[in-house]
């Protein structure tokens, strides 16, 4: 199993530790509940260094990713990041990912940038997946086992770390970064991108400096009454705003379309893995829809619950699914078939032999 640059750091303090995507990963310290009401309210922050992260650069480092990305990287300006998706070739996901354009300071002329950050689980396949389609003049570099990242969220983050750097971390526009000294550390990369829905930032930097960040950012939050939070709390928290889990909510099987990620599946942008499918699917629907809902019962949807119409008759499936700690009531996100999946219909999730009732909800589930 491997450890982040925090590992220690993490069961020194208590937290209860266990594997995630081959990582020896905090869980929760405190509690789940707590940890996500910090986030909510004040400020907390993840040691999420099990990221993987790729550069790409080069004269047809663009075409490279507009070719194997499901979003218009086109619209990228230097500073700029983007939610998109590695479309298979079956109109399926290999993976959930970010674009960022990086500055071309270290650029040939004629030259671009850009950093890609995957998902744990994925960082191999997915890095043979843009190779297998690296027919371009395009160079590839797996940053993954030298770089970290924390993720400091909540209302409270921009307040109690301003001190730290001279980056106006409340002025960053949402899905925008910028590179800078963070904690006496230089080229640190700054970025809003949040997972939480509760606003704050990322920090990037080398795993050498991973615990020096931490200490610096526990220290300043220290005021702000900061929270070091696990990835139980991260997941409440993605869940609440409807955000979709790779290997829960999207995988190799699931269209973007169906997953009611359409907004990153510009199909007009050009050819893409899979453009034709996602074109098709676009103009003629979809058999199945993923959608949110509340459950009126108190027990908890769980990963592959079945979904039942109220004729007892199977409509779908439950991918996600856990007490809201914000709303104290249990939400979900599954796959129904498209004629349930109207805001306000009415089903049910099969725990065992019990029924438990509920209403199709357009996530977010909670305004923040």
């Amino acid at each position: 199993m491997k450890s982040t640059p925090l590992t220690d750091t993490h069961i020194a303090l208590g937290a209860k530790m266990a594997e995630f995507a081959g990582y020896n990963m905090p869980i929760s310290y405190a509690g789940i509940r707590d940890e996500h009401e910090a986030v909510r309210n004040g400020v907390g922050v993840f040691d999420v260094s099990h990221m993987g992260e790729f550069v790409i650069k080069g004269k047809e480092a663009f075409d490279l990713l507009q070719k194997v990305t499901s979003n218009n990287v086109a619209k990228l300006e230097i500073g700029d990041a983007q939610y998109s998706c590695l479309p298979n070739e079956n109109g399926g996901i290999v993976d959930d990912l970010l674009v960022y354009r990086l500055p071309e300071d270290k650029c040939a002329e004629g030259e671009r940038a850009y950093m890609v950050v995957v998902n744990a689980s994925n960082i191999e396949k997915d890095w043979n997946w843009i190779e297998k389609h690296n027919s371009f003049e395009a160079e590839m570099h797996n940053i993954s086992y030298r770089s970290g990242l924390l993720a400091v969220q909540g209302p409270k983050a921009h307040e109690a770390m301003q001190s730290l750097t001279d980056v106006d971390l409340a002025g960053m526009k949402y899905y925008t970064f910028k590179k800078g000294v963070f904690a006496g550390i230089e080229n640190v990369i700054i970025s809003a991108t949040g997972y939480t829905g509760s606003g704050g930032f990322e920090l990037y930097c080398d795993n050498k400096d991973m615990k020096k960040l931490w200490d610096a950012v526990m220290e300043a939050g220290k005021d702000w009454n900061i929270t070091p939070c696990g990835l139980g709390a991260r997941d409440t928290l993605r869940l609440e705003m409807g955000f979709a889990l790779y290997g829960n909510d999207i995988n190799d099987t699931t269209s973007p379309i169906e997953a009611g990620l359409g907004w990153i599946t510009k199909t007009k942008k050009g050819d893409f893995t899979s453009r034709d499918i996602f074109a098709k699917q676009r103009e003629e629907g979809t058999e199945r829809k993923l959608v949110g809902f509340v459950l009126s019962d108190r027990r908890a949807p769980r990963h592959d619950y079945p979904i039942v119409n109220e004729a007892g008759e199977e409509i779908g499936i439950v991918t996600s699914g856990t007490i809201s700690p914000s709303l104290d009531k249990p939400i979900g996100m599954g796959y129904v078939k498209k004629e349930y999946a109207k805001a306000g219909t009415p089903i049910k999730v099969m725990a065992r032999k019990k029924a438990l009732e509920g209403v199709v909800t357009k996530p977010p589930f909670y305004k923040v």
